[in-house]
């Protein structure tokens, strides 16, 4: 069932769903507007359809595209940002992205390919085989070629912003991505939760190579973050908008509580990241593109017991890294 282009939340406040190319659909992004500016809340992917719907919501709303002023990213993700150059381009709008995505766009997206380098080197090191390896890095090239034109980029160095004349607090929720934000309006307990807290899906949590060491646990520590905040509603960037906000953190929790003791099982007497997510995710028939998560999000999980003195790591005659129990097992992070 398509859903509808736009849902008003509030007279100021209506929820966009602007398509993508990927088994999501659609990616809620969020336009804020009053007497004085438009504020947009994630752009989207950059393809036709998008620009499409962009351009018919603001038709429908009567909206002049240069009275769009801000264009704030949640976070560097190609479905929220990758379409961010181009309204910008037709808008004249700040793009404004937190100070870790600013970092992580220029890296990923930018021209001196240097995140995908490191990739490269990661998932070899993992066990991943090298036509995997090649196949995973054409897939991130296509995606690039989206990401154009780039946008300028600025830093939100707010711990608060006004979006159609309410004070929304700026949450800082690293986990889904190094520098997500969630928007926090606290008279009405409302969440922007973007892509930390879905409705459906478990947010992907993957490890980048040279940019935290533990990922699953800032993203632990992110949904407690929020669970200890009052929240009646959460407007989610897929699937439906959230009315058991603290509920969900639970079962996200109990999600990687689980996850984690697959984990330790599937690792055996030892086992490469590539071998654990082969194991993980052997129901899917993955494509390049998903591959790429599935091996990170082995990596989340990997690591963060690595971390707790769970799991130690040696590296064979090949360069190959595998993980095994530790001896010293049962410490704490």
């Amino acid at each position: 069932m398509t859903p509808p282009l736009k849902e008003r939340i509030t007279p100021t406040l209506t929820r966009v769903a602007i398509p993508i190319p990927f088994p999501m659909k659609y990616v809620y992004c969020y336009l804020f507007q009053d007497d004085e500016e438009v504020t947009l809340v994630d752009a989207g992917f950059h393809y036709q359809p998008a620009q499409e719907a962009w351009q018919h919501l603001f038709m429908q709303l009567n909206i002049q595209p240069q009275q769009v002023s801000r264009i704030i990213l949640t976070h560097f993700h190609p479905d929220h940002s990758s379409l961010a150059g181009w309204l910008q381009e037709l808008t004249g709008a700040t793009v404004l992205i937190s100070a870790p995505d600013y970092e992580m766009m220029h890296k990923l997206w930018g021209p001196e390919n240097f995140m995908a380098e490191k990739l490269s080197a990661l998932f070899s090191e993992h066990g991943v085989p090298n036509s995997l390896v090649q196949q995973i890095l054409e897939s991130m090239a296509k995606i690039k070629e989206r990401v154009t034109p780039f946008p300028q980029l600025t830093i939100l160095e707010q711990s608060q912003i006004v979006l159609g004349g309410e004070t929304w607090e700026v949450i800082p929720t690293p986990g889904h991505s190094v520098g997500h934000l969630c928007f926090y309006q606290r008279e009405r307990q409302w969440l922007i939760t973007a892509d930390h807290i879905l409705d459906r899906i478990t947010p992907n949590i993957s490890y980048w190579p040279e940019v935290t060491p533990n990922p699953l646990k800032q993203y632990l520590d992110s949904l407690k973050k929020i669970k200890s905040l009052p929240v009646t509603k959460g407007l989610t960037a897929h699937g439906k908008v959230l009315e058991q906000v603290h509920a969900r953190v639970d079962e996200l929790l109990q999600h990687h509580d689980q996850r984690i003791q697959k984990v330790r099982h599937l690792i055996g007497d030892q086992a490469n990241a590539y071998q654990v997510a082969s194991k993980l995710f052997d129901h899917l028939n993955l494509t390049p593109h998903q591959w790429r998560f599935a091996l990170a999000e082995s990596l989340s999980h990997l690591e963060y017991l690595r971390l707790a003195g769970e799991l130690d790591w040696e590296t064979d005659q090949h360069g190959i890294i595998y993980y095994s129990p530790s001896c010293s097992a049962g410490r704490t992070i």
